[in-house]
Formats: structure tokens, sequence, C-alpha cells
């Protein structure tokens, strides 16, 4: 078992941004990557040995927060996306928040599937093929998504509102 944990420890950090990045809460955020790691090693010997464990988790970790998503609105509740957690950053300026808040609300307007995309190459800089593996879709889609997902956030942010509409003084 000390073996399996000392594979699995590298890769907590990364997994736990990902599952913030989906969940917007640290608490469920910290459950998902439980229930990633309980589900990784309770089926340990499935795993193949030659695959990529990264790759590996971060494929049970989305699936389980497809599950989870398809439970709640089996029981008709509802994710609030548009509540943004004040983001605690020791020795940030204010100016520094607020750019984090436009690309978070920009990520957020981002259709699910581009967002994946975005955060699993982008952020957590797994190859076009994991990103695939992981998604379980064609390489050709996760380019695509890419591609369409990078230039919808370029526009957004260089329209300088996010997702937010812009306000007009008007006399």
């Amino acid at each position: 078992m000390d073996e399996i944990a000392a594979l699995l420890e590298p890769h907590i950090p990364a997994l736990r941004r990902y599952a913030w990045v989906l969940l917007r809460d640290h608490e469920a955020a910290d459950d998902l990557v439980q229930d990633c790691l309980e589900r990784a090693v309770s089926r340990w010997r499935l795993r193949r040995r030659d695959g990529d464990l990264k790759a590996w988790l971060f494929a049970i970790q989305h699936n389980l927060f497809i599950d989870g998503l398809r439970r709640r609105r089996r029981e008709l509740l509802r994710v609030d996306s548009d509540q943004v957690p004040d983001i605690a950053a020791h020795g940030v300026e204010q100016e520094s928040r607020a750019a984090l808040r436009d690309i978070l609300a920009c990520l957020d307007a981002l259709p699910a599937e581009q967002r994946a995309v975005i955060l699993l190459v982008g952020v957590e800089d797994l190859s076009y093929e994991e990103a695939a593996r992981v998604l379980d879709i064609p390489i050709g889609t996760v380019m695509s998504r890419l591609s369409r997902g990078r230039e919808r956030l370029r526009g957004m942010l260089d329209a300088g509102s996010g997702a937010q509409p812009v306000l007009r003084r008007v006399k």
C-alpha cells in the first residue's frame, strides 16, 4: 500500500487544481479528489501497467465529476456557476485578483467540453493523446475543441469584459 501511495502522491496537487476549477469549492474539490484516489486504489489491479498514471487518474476524476453532475441533475439540484469564491491570494494586488476573476469568468462562459480540454492541456500539461484518453474522445476532437476554446477565450479576454456584458454610459 505504501508503494501505491508513493506513486499517487505526486499527482494530488494537479488533481486538486483541476477539481477546484471544475467545482469552485475547496471542500467539494477535496471530496472529488478523495473519491478519485479511493477509486484508483480500489481498482489498482485493473490499470494498465504500461499506461500513463496521470492520465488514468484524470480520467477517473473527470468521470466522477460527470457522474456527480448527472446525479445532481437527476436530483434537480443546480450548481450555481455564477458564484466565484473569494480567492485568498496573500500579497496579490486587487488588480491581479480582478484579472484572475475575469479569467475564471471567461472559463466559466466556455462550453464544458472546451473548458475541460483547455484545463487538461493548458493548465495540467497533458498531451493531446492523454487528454483524449481522459475525455474518451478522438485526438482530432481534442485539437478542435482546444483551438475553438482558445479562440473564444482570447476573444472574451480581448474584449476586456470577460463573460459579462460591457456597460456603456448613456446620456
